[in-house]
């Protein structure tokens, strides 16, 4: 079971890295085998499944996000926490609100995560 305490932990420093634009730092929340699905994948990619599931692939398509001029921006919401997963509820810098499932590993770092947007 994971602490809403460490749940609460593990976001923030998710969102403090993803608004620092340090990419390092977000990519060390990410295990070298994963599962990372996103309709974001689909649309600037064109994979009809979403799914990148390489670390780095995933540092690849993050740094696309993290260029210079980007106004990318979280604003988290709410977190909970679940047996071996986390889900995080933000807004982004479009004003959409974006909740993201992550089942995380015995060292806190997401193996699978799903991503999930309402466009504003």
């Amino acid at each position: 079971m994971i602490e809403l305490a460490e749940a609460e932990r593990i976001a923030a420093d998710w969102i403090d890295a993803w608004n620092a634009h340090d990419l390092d730092r977000v990519m060390a929340h990410y295990a070298d085998d994963l599962v990372f699905v996103s309709p974001l994948i689909v649309a600037r990619t064109g994979r009809k499944d979403g799914t990148i599931r390489s670390k780095s692939e995933l540092a690849d398509y993050f740094a696309a996000s993290l260029g210079p001029g980007s106004l990318l921006r979280f604003e988290l919401i709410a977190v909970c926490a679940g047996v071996s997963s986390i889900s995080l509820h933000y807004q982004n810098h479009r004003q959409e609100d974006v909740v993201e499932t992550k089942v995380l590993d015995a060292d806190g770092r997401a193996v699978q995560v799903f991503v999930h947007h309402r466009p504003s």
